[in-house]
């Protein structure tokens, strides 16, 4: 069998991978376009491929031995983007977790371990393949080495070899090194001879053969400026062609036997890419076999009639469902664990059972649960009340570890070393095969994880205690639970006739905007075909091309971005495809989630999801419903009170994150600033760019607001360059400026980032955690990453923090007061409820007395109200 070495050069691929793909987050807030992009080639080569050796090779640091020769080499290149650089640490760890050996080597590039090793593979009789996006390594092809360079679309590759060569350039492979000399390389800063390019060149080169056959034939070289410059810069034109020579030497330590590829485990993969939360990568993956999950025994009974013995006065319980949409899922039957033993209640004993509805609705029996939030709306669907909910398993481990993104019970008692309950997966499996076994195996699984949530209540709550966040769990995060459970039960009522009337309005806009394209481009075609739309772009309208797919023009929203100003067309593509998202995503998606007996959304509120504390939602989320255009915010017109004669009554803090960081940093400029109330946007110009207030113009207060929201969310210099459309030296002078305004602020960010270092994790106002065991890395990139986590989760936390607990003090008032005001959505920061027309005047003043005083900072909160028949008018 021919052996086949697939050479991959890891830092162009991460490269292109990022540049080529928006920046994209993981919910732990980590960058992950370059890791998603890298993974899925990686996944094309071992499919297509099939090697039988592979290495990935990186650069081992900024300076090599090319250094030497000229102090300038790459010199030109900008500083690589942190968002970038905070992403390489983890493409390593995929590597490990694919069994793929990668290395470097110091004082030499990713290239010169590339053609050391091709050449020795080639010499063994190894078929050898290289992939890079980088064309200076198809000086390496040969009858046995193809060179496969990425496109822009990252998978897809262009194969060169010794023949393609020929017919692109009509250039022999090692001819690619002396064009490289002499007409330079712009990205390498390889300075060639000035004047000369690529077509000049070839043409030499195909007369002379090389560069110093060129230089010692001068007199044969037509044109008088040309044969001055190649005489001129003789010495720059040898030492560009030197820059440009990979090394087929390197002293590398590293044998073809140690690439040896003997596929991967696959468990090991889907850890790291569950961890990354790459699922489509996942669905790709198939369906992996699942290992075997060995447990403890535990002795439990199943019960047919229920006593005392049962429901006891503290117990551990399970309400077990197979769908994660609690709220129209089947309950697969009940879990107890109390003193007396472990049980196992069919779900019709349970419904059918007066003494099962009075145990479940009693106060005074506690119950122990996982997931309190979905056991009491699973219930109330069934018009069975829950209360006494005195621990919630989830709710303390989330607090206990953030990090640990799991909503697994098995994971969290794996996690304290208690082998006594199998995943779920592993008893139901899953996609496809997702099903409900003999009830002899549901029976055990559900009494097993009542037995270990009454196990880790003890461990769990002692934790707590220990770190200081018990008064967290049980005075914020657990009545939270409750106020949350109530909000999905109750719902927000839909105008679907309204939504309707959009979904026509939408439609007419659209065709309007069909008929106005069609006339700008000159014909008809479809506008969703990015094909068609590639050629009246690029072709009949000849703007300029941005980025090309395998098989045409690419017309990502990026690219047109980048044309807005250079057609009228291209805004009106753009606009067009945002109502049609607007119509498919959110009109059509709306009407699909609206209960048909309520007619209401019933959203599910993630509690223990975000690192920061932060509540997420789906099926809808409505956090996510677009606010740019005015017909995406005209969507919130079908949200409406569930009652005739009452209101839909909204209540929202005001930049409550920047208020946070006056706060903590102590700031005293911002701190002043908030206190006599003025535009915070406005002030931050004035002192950034020394001007009166009179003098700040739109554009001034626009940097000055995407640097306020900039740094609390730790923006780098090449993250405000690309929100502002300016070059990354301006973005970080900007930066520069403002921390010389706000000294306080750049105090805390550094006191922050060495409490992190010495405690290894941050914490909120109200003592929320997070753990950033990165903080102390050795890697520079891994290390900035966890110092800029570490600067803005107490902010973000603490903000999320005082929303719940306004939340909390709401839900108290409108019970002490006697109100029939419901709380129905929180959203980022803001409060949406119902309310009857005859309670307003009460809620004007309540509502922001209520929210203002959640907590007591050095500034004053500030909460603006608003009301109206839907939720748009109350904005």
């Amino acid at each position: 069998m021919t052996k086949k070495l697939i050479l991959i050069d890891g830092n162009s691929i991460a490269y292109r991978a990022f540049f080529a793909l928006p920046l994209l987050n993981n919910e732990k807030g980590i960058h992950t376009n370059a890791i998603y992009g890298f993974t899925n080639i990686l996944m094309k080569i071992l499919e297509e491929e099939k090697p039988t050796h592979i290495l990935v090779a990186f650069d081992a640091g900024k300076t090599t031995f090319r250094h030497k020769t000229y102090k300038d080499y790459k010199g030109g290149r900008e500083k690589t983007p942190p968002e970038l650089s905070e992403q390489f640490p983890f493409i390593r760890e995929l590597l490990d977790a694919y069994n793929i050996s990668r290395y470097e080597l110091e004082n030499y590039e990713a290239d010169d371990i590339i053609g050391t090793l091709a050449k020795k593979a080639e010499k063994e009789g190894f078929e050898v393949k290289i992939i890079t996006g980088d064309k200076d390594l198809t000086q390496l092809a040969t009858e046995k080495v193809t060179v496969a360079i990425t496109r822009k679309g990252i998978t897809d590759v262009d194969p060169y070899t010794p023949e393609t060569i020929q017919e692109k350039y009509g250039l022999t492979p090692p001819q690619i090194i002396d064009m490289k000399g002499l007409m330079g390389d712009q990205s390498d800063n390889i300075p060639g001879v000035p004047g000369i390019g690529e077509k000049t060149a070839i043409k030499l080169l195909k007369q002379f053969g090389t560069v110093e056959n060129l230089l010692e034939a001068l007199d044969e070289v037509s044109g008088k400026k040309l044969k001055e410059k190649l005489a001129e810069y003789k010495e720059q034109a040898l030492m560009s062609k030197q820059l440009a020579t990979i090394q087929c030497d390197a002293p590398i330590d590293i044998t073809l036997d140690d690439m040896t590829y003997h596929g991967y485990e696959v468990q090991k993969v889907i850890k790291i890419l569950k961890e990354l939360g790459f699922n489509s990568i996942l669905a790709k993956l198939g369906e992996a076999e699942e290992v075997k999950e060995q447990v403890s025994d535990i002795k439990f009974e199943t019960v047919q009639s229920l006593s005392e013995q049962v429901l006891t006065d503290e117990a551990a319980f399970i309400v077990e469902m197979l769908d994660e949409n609690y709220h129209t899922g089947d309950i697969i039957g009940f879990g107890i664990a109390n003193q007396n033993g472990n049980f196992f209640i069919p779900t019709k004993v349970a419904i059918q059972s007066e003494q099962f509805k009075q145990w479940a609705k009693d106060e005074r029996k506690r119950k122990i649960v996982f997931d309190g939030k979905q056991a009491i709306v699973s219930l109330r669907w069934r018009n069975i009340e829950l209360n006494g909910i005195d621990f919630d398993v989830l709710i303390a481990s989330y607090l206990l570890n953030p990090s640990q993104s799991t909503d697994q019970l098995a994971s969290i008692a794996q996690e304290q070393n208690l082998s006594v309950v199998q995943s779920d997966e592993a008893i139901y499996g899953k996609g496809a095969k997702r099903h409900v076994p003999a009830e002899s195996v549901v029976s055990e699984h559900v009494a097993r994880k009542a037995y270990a949530v009454n196990i880790l209540k003890q461990e769990l709550e002692k934790e707590l205690k220990e770190n200081e966040q018990y008064e967290l769990f049980s005075e914020l995060e657990l009545p939270l639970s409750k106020i949350l459970a109530d909000m999905e039960a109750t719902g927000v009522k839909v105008d679907v006739q309204r939504l309707n009337e959009m979904g026509k309005e939408i439609e007419e806009k659209l065709q309007k905007l069909e008929k106005f394209i069609y006339e700008l481009a000159g014909e008809e075609f479809n506008i969703n075909s990015p094909k068609q739309l590639g050629v009246i772009l690029f072709e009949k309208l000849n703007l300029p091309v941005i980025k090309k797919t395998k098989t045409s023009y690419s017309t990502s929203a990026d690219v047109l971005e980048k044309l807005k100003d250079q057609h009228e067309i291209v805004e009106q593509i753009l606009h067009y495809r945002q109502l049609g998202k607007l119509q498919s995503t959110y009109i059509e998606g709306l009407k699909k989630v609206v209960h048909k007996d309520t007619n209401k959304v019933h959203t599910r509120f993630n509690q223990a999801l975000t690192q920061t504390g932060r509540l997420s939602s789906t099926d809808p989320n409505l956090q996510n419903i677009p606010i740019r255009l005015e017909e995406g915010r005209k969507i919130r017109q079908a949200f409406i009170p569930s009652h005739d004669g009452w209101v839909i009554f909204a209540a929202d803090y005001s930049q409550i994150e920047l208020r946070v960081l006056a706060h903590i940093s102590g700031d005293e400029n911002l701190i002043e600033a908030f206190r006599q109330d003025l535009d915070i946007h406005t002030k931050t110009a004035m002192d950034v760019f020394h001007v009166r207030e009179d003098e700040v113009t739109d554009y001034m207060r626009r940097q000055a607001k995407a640097v306020n929201f900039g740094i609390v969310y730790g923006i780098s210099d090449y993250g405000l360059s690309q929100n502002l459309g300016i070059s990354r030296k301006e973005a970080a002078e900007f930066i520069k400026r403002y921390f010389d305004s706000f000294k306080g602020v750049k105090e805390y960010m550094e006191e922050i980032v060495q409490e992190a270092k010495q405690k290894g994790y941050v914490t909120t106002l109200m003592h929320r955690r997070r753990y950033i065991p990165e903080i102390t890395s050795r890697n520079f990139n891994v290390r900035s990453f966890a110092e800029r986590t570490a600067m803005n989760t107490p902010i973000q936390g603490s903000a999320a923090d005082i929303i719940k607990k306004a939340m909390i003090d709401m839900a108290k008032q409108l019970k002490e007061k006697g109100l029939k005001t419901k709380l129905l959505l929180q959203v980022h920061d803001e409060l949406i409820f119902e309310a009857p027309k005859d309670e307003i005047d009460v809620l004007k003043q309540l509502v922001p007395e209520v929210m203002e005083k959640a907590i007591e900072l050095k500034v004053p909160l500030k909460v603006d109200y608003a009301f109206g028949p839907s939720w748009y008018e109350a904005k």
